[in-house]
Formats: structure tokens, C-alpha cells, sequence
């Protein structure tokens, strides 16, 4: 009979730290602390000593409106730094140089993550647009070109709560409406958005697929509106489905 392998001792406040920080992730959402401590199954009080030090370290961050918690810039910055190993991102970084020299606007990479998409890499171009995003930035789902793209091809119940939330917040949004725009994102295999997050800024995106056909990424194109062309088959839209097949293709 094989013999059980030893366990290692560790840090247990490392540990606990970690199942704070894994509660957080999967909500997928900023939460109070008393909703926080019954996600990772421990007592209120404890968790607050925790996320003391979690704040200071800037693991977990605080809403200062709201008090609630969600998850720090070190945490996103740790998260970034282990998706450099996955081949989707080796792949389009190394194609976003060119697709950016081809149509001269600045052109990113989006990945998804419980709080939803979230910019990996940005190539800037000779002319630059004036907009808050940047590597690290989270993206609405409904109102950014890259969000529809994840919205329209990853599994519902990945995205739902996301997008329920999304719909409330618009007040105006229709669950029918959203259903139709995502419609025509699947048909396109493509998202046009014309200053709907950034006023005079247009952007495009078109998805990534692995070998099996899951989205894996999202490669997207920003510009000013008098610049980016945002039509379907426009020179802009054509060389981004290109890039983002020849992406799929080498995966």
C-alpha cells in the first residue's frame, strides 16, 4: 500500500487571507462585510482584521461610499501576470503591433474575469484617444463594444448576474432589447459601439475562440468617432475579424 504523501505546514493567516480573497473572486461583485464573511464561512469580526491588512496591501480595496469590498489593483496586477503564461496571450499580443500599424488606432486585448472583462493590453496609435481606460481597467458588459463580444458568446450563467445588474442600473434597458443587440453580436461575430461609454469615442471588437470554440478573449479597436469607422464591413471591422481569426486560427 502506497504511503499517504506528507503535508507540509504552512501559514495558516495565509491561508485564511486566501479564502477571503477566493469568496471575493467568485461574487464576482463588490460586497458588505457581513455578506463577504458568510461567502468564506467565517465570523464577521474575524474577517474584518483580515481585510485590514488585505486593504493596506491593496489585495482588496474599499469602496469609500458604500463600505463594501472588492477586489484591490495587487490582486488584479497578480491576476494579470499569470494570464502572460496563457497562449492566448502570448498569440495576440504579438499580433496587436501590427493590426494597430494597419489601421492606426489604438487597439487592445480583454480577458474575462468574475468582475467581468478586464484590459490585458493596449497598443496605443499615432493618435491617441482621451478616454479611463487602461491595462488593469474593468469594462461594462452593455455599453463597451469588448463587453457585448463576452456577453454574447460566453455560457449565460457566467455573464447573467453581470448583466442583470447592468439592465437594472440602465433603468431604461430592456431584457428584449439586450437579448437583440447580442443577437446581432453573434451574427456579426462582432460589436460596434459609437460613443456609448466614451462620448466621440468609437470602438470595435471581435471575439477569440480556442480549439474546442469557447471565447478565450476579446481583441477590440478604439478611435475617435470622426476617425473609426464602426460599419460591419468597413476597412476597421475587416482587418480586426482578420486578426482575430488568424488568433483562433494558431490556437
Amino acid at each position: 500500500m502506497a504511503a499517504k504523501p506528507k503535508s507540509r505546514l504552512g501559514i495558516q493567516s495565509v491561508e485564511v487571507a486566501a479564502r477571503i480573497l477566493q469568496a471575493l473572486a467568485a461574487t464576482g461583485r463588490s460586497l458588505p462585510l457581513r455578506d463577504l464573511a458568510k461567502a468564506a464561512g467565517m465570523h464577521p469580526g474575524k474577517v474584518h482584521r483580515y481585510l485590514v491588512s488585505l486593504t493596506r496591501s491593496e489585495l482588496v480595496a474599499q469602496d469609500e461610499a458604500s463600505g463594501h469590498y472588492g477586489v484591490g489593483s495587487a490582486a488584479i496586477a497578480l491576476g494579470l501576470a499569470g494570464l502572460r503564461s496563457v497562449n492566448v496571450v502570448r498569440t495576440a499580443t504579438a499580433l496587436l503591433p501590427t493590426l494597430r500599424d494597419e489601421i492606426n488606432e489604438t487597439v487592445l486585448l480583454a480577458m474575462w474575469s468574475p468582475q467581468g472583462p478586464v484590459v490585458f493590453a493596449l497598443e496605443e496609435s499615432s493618435r491617441p484617444v482621451t478616454m479611463n481606460i487602461r491595462v488593469g481597467s474593468i469594462l461594462p458588459l452593455l455599453s463597451t463594444a469588448t463587453g457585448r463580444v463576452f456577453a454574447s458568446f460566453l455560457p449565460s450563467d457566467e455573464v447573467s448576474k453581470l448583466l442583470d445588474a447592468e439592465i437594472k442600473a440602465s433603468r431604461g434597458g430592456k431584457p428584449a432589447d439586450v437579448q437583440k443587440l447580442l443577437d446581432e453580436t453573434r451574427r456579426h461575430r462582432l460589436a460596434c459601439v459609437s460613443g456609448d461609454l466614451v462620448p466621440g469615442v468609437n470602438a470595435l471588437a471581435a471575439p477569440i475562440f480556442d480549439h474546442k470554440d469557447r471565447i478565450v478573449g476579446v481583441i477590440g479597436v478604439l478611435g475617435r468617432s470622426e476617425e473609426l469607422d464602426v460599419n460591419y464591413h468597413g476597412a476597421a471591422a475587416t482587418a480586426l475579424l482578420r486578426t482575430a481569426n488568424e488568433i483562433s486560427r494558431r490556437l
